[in-house]
This record gives structure tokens, C-alpha cells and sequence, in this order.
């Protein structure tokens, strides 16, 4: 897996450490001795940085350096360059698929223009060991049956996973273009603590509060949902082992959830009287989505640890203290 103290002292920078994996990676990294530094979105208002901290407020005096602003702008490169980091991963995106309905445009900018400003910043950064782009399960859509490993083409549905298509390939042609080191992570659905606009959480507050619980469509579509400590980890080792440079991997359970087991599975555990009721299909949804993740199992020795009822009991839990 990783190899005992690597990230001891290595210069680490998290874009979108603010974010819900970005802020649980910047834990982890900073308890493994790494001197972390983190970007985050801000602005200058006459002369002075601006930024609010929600998830990494907690950590903010622990930063070696915290970069603010517009990832896709060309000022992201220069700050990049002088922070000096050896590893980055790149986590920001604008990663809630209905905004790209409505959005896509400005999705584009910060999915595919913001990762080639990261891409273009790796050339000049001489430091650099490994460069840890953010794909996404997303990316193959409309699956054609069975469990999807990494040779499954390619069938966005939405804008925002045409965007992360757009992102990966790109990440992809510098690594095979400059020879760069560039490893790509592709996460199937991820779900734990802090976690605010998908499924889970939206269902876990629903059921707490005692509201209905809203289905779109029949419910019958199905997800592969990694808890977070297991996505974690999956970020450490592409960042650490030098058998990640080149690849695109990817990491879930290996299990598809109906949403239907979901929502009743939450209202079980949550002890919630809340009524599931459905609603109309959501645009672009896919039947399925269910990893293969043989691949990081044969490079890496990774596979899950925990599964969905811990998992959502863990979710569950840390949303009663914390909502």
C-alpha cells in the first residue's frame, strides 16, 4: 500500500482542500507529517486576500501556505509555480451535476480549464514528483452492463461529466506528451462526513429532520458508494507509488446500491419516520454505475474496508452531532 513515513516532510499541495475528500485528504496528510499547502477560492479586495475556511477552519494555523483565487485563472499557475510543491492533488471542481444543466459553461471553465492550469503549472514546477488529477465514475455514463473497468469507453451524460472526460484526456496527453509525472484517480461515488449535495447526505438530513425522503424516478437506478476513509487512502497511494504514473485507476466497493436500498437503509438506522415519496427522473441520470477495481487491487494491493450499512451508520452518526 504506502510505504511507512513517505509523505513525511514532502511539500504537498491540495487544490479544493476546502472541499468535502479535499479537507478528509488534508487531515490525513497533515497526521502523515507532510508540510501541506492548500488552494482555495478567495479574492483580493484592495490589496488584501480574502477567503472563508469551512471544513479546513480547523487546520488553517497547520498550512505551510494557503493560496487563494480563481483555479482556471492564470494567476493560479504563477502561485502554483512559487509554492514549490513536490506531490499535488488536484481535488478542485465544480462536482454537483445539476449546476452543469444550467451552468455548463462556467463548469468548463473550473473542470477542464482550472486541470490544464494545473497541468501547464507541473511543467515549470521542478520539484514536482507526482501530479494527482481527480476524474470522476462519471465519466463513462451510460454504462454497457457489467462492472466498468478502465477500458470501458467513454459516455458522458451530463455536461459536467463531459467536462471531467475533457480533464482526464487532458491530464493524460501531458503525461504522455511532457513525460510528466501524472497520475489519475477515478473515484466512484464517495460519501461520508462533511458531504453535502449528493444522495447520501441529502437523505441523512431528510430522515433527521424528519422530512420526506425524495426519490427521483423509480429508484432503482444504482450507485457504487466508497465511504471516505477507503477514498482517502486511494489518494495516498496514487500519490506515493511510482506504479500510478500513466495510469487512470479506479477505485470503489465493487458493489452496486439500489437508491431505494439507500433511503430505506437510512430511514432503518436514523430511527426516522420520514415517508419516501417519488418524484419525477432527474436529466441525464445513468441506470448504473458499479466499479471494477481490479486494476488497483493488482497495482496497488488496494480494496475497500468498509461497506455500505457501517458506512452509513458512521455517516449517520457524525450527522447527529455535527447537523
Amino acid at each position: 500500500m504506502i510505504k511507512h513515513g513517505f509523505y513525511k516532510n514532502k511539500r504537498v499541495l491540495i487544490t479544493g482542500a476546502d472541499g468535502f475528500m479535499g479537507s478528509h485528504l488534508a487531515e490525513k496528510l497533515l497526521l502523515e507529517g507532510a508540510k501541506v499547502s492548500v488552494y482555495v477560492r478567495g479574492n483580493s479586495v484592495s490589496g488584501t486576500v480574502q477567503y472563508s475556511l469551512k471544513n479546513i477552519k480547523h487546520l488553517e494555523s497547520r498550512f505551510e501556505d494557503i493560496l487563494t483565487g480563481n483555479i482556471a485563472s492564470l494567476d493560479a499557475k504563477d502561485l502554483v509555480i512559487k509554492n514549490k510543491p513536490e506531490i499535488v492533488f488536484h481535488l478542485a471542481a465544480d462536482a454537483y451535476v445539476p449546476n452543469s444543466f444550467d451552468h455548463p459553461i462556467e463548469v468548463m471553465e473550473t473542470n477542464v480549464i482550472g486541470t490544464m492550469t494545473m497541468l501547464h503549472a507541473l511543467k515549470e514546477c521542478r520539484a514536482i514528483k507526482r501530479l494527482v488529477c481527480t476524474s470522476s465514475s462519471e465519466i463513462y455514463g451510460l454504462t454497457i452492463g457489467g462492472s466498468i473497468d478502465e477500458e470501458h469507453p467513454l459516455y458522458p451524460s451530463s455536461p459536467y461529466a463531459a467536462s471531467k472526460v475533457a480533464a482526464d484526456r487532458y491530464a493524460y496527453s501531458y503525461w504522455n506528451t511532457y513525460h510528466l509525472p501524472i497520475a489519475i484517480i477515478r473515484p466512484f461515488n464517495t460519501y461520508g462526513p462533511r458531504h453535502t449535495y449528493d444522495v447520501i447526505p441529502k437523505f441523512i438530513e431528510l430522515a433527521l429532520s424528519g422530512k420526506p425522503i425524495t426519490v427521483h424516478g423509480t429508484g432503482k437506478q444504482s450507485r457504487d458508494f466508497t465511504y471516505v476513509d477507503d477514498m482517502i487512502d486511494a489518494f495516498m497511494v496514487m500519490g506515493s507509488s511510482e506504479k500510478a504514473i500513466g495510469k487512470a485507476v479506479n477505485f470503489g466497493t465493487g458493489k452496486a446500491i439500489t437508491i431505494n436500498y439507500i433511503a430505506n437503509k437510512i430511514k432503518e438506522i436514523s430511527g426516522s419516520a420520514s415517508q419516501i415519496i417519488h418524484t419525477r427522473d432527474r436529466k441525464a441520470q445513468v441506470p448504473k454505475l458499479l466499479c471494477n477495481y481490479s486494476l488497483a487491487n493488482k497495482l496497488f494491493g488496494w480494496k475497500p474496508k468498509i461497506f455500505i450499512d457501517e458506512g452509513l451508520r458512521r455517516n449517520i452518526e457524525w450527522a447527529k452531532e455535527n447537523l
